[in-house]
């Protein structure tokens, strides 16, 4: 897909694994759970606890969601235009280099690793809901161990 024009693509669920994006416009491409396992040329910043940090953004004051823009100002981002902003200048770079709609997918596929891109194009009411339940799970996940860790009392 190197330099492919996708604007406006539909591409739900599409299996985009180890696809080459470099220099391809995505720019309102719907990637709402599409496969972007190890998409190359368009690496992406890593933000932990990604949507526990979109919700704390969201819910600091003066700031918002508004999911019908991917920025309205410096303080009202959809959830990809939150997920571009908390990235900083990676994200920017990012969202400029393929569009605000495959920046914030690429950063959520880094940050969640094996999980499906959220929504882009939900209602504020829903993408809250997601966030709400996405952040508790987040933050309230057991820690997870190693498949070589010792468990229990062993020697």
């Amino acid at each position: 897909l190197t330099a492919a024009n996708l604007t406006d693509a539909n591409l739900t669920d599409a299996d985009l694994t180890a696809a080459n994006l470099t220099r391809a416009n995505l720019t309102y491409a719907d990637l709402t759970d599409a496969n972007l396992t190890d998409v190359l040329g368009a690496s992406a910043p890593v933000i932990d606890n990604i949507d526990a940090k979109i919700l704390a953004a969201i819910e600091s004051p003066g700031c918002s969601l508004d999911m019908t823009d991917w920025h309205t100002c410096e303080t009202t981002h959809c959830r990809a235009g939150w997920a571009v902003n908390l990235a900083g200048p990676a994200g920017k770079m990012l969202e400029d280099r393929i569009g605000p709609a495959a920046a914030g997918a690429l950063i959520y596929a880094a940050s969640r690793p094996g999980e499906p891109i959220p929504n882009f194009y939900a209602t504020n009411e829903d993408a809250m809901e997601d966030l709400r339940e996405c952040a508790f799970l987040q933050t309230n996940a057991a820690p997870q161990t190693s498949p070589n860790a010792p468990q229990g009392n062993q020697p």
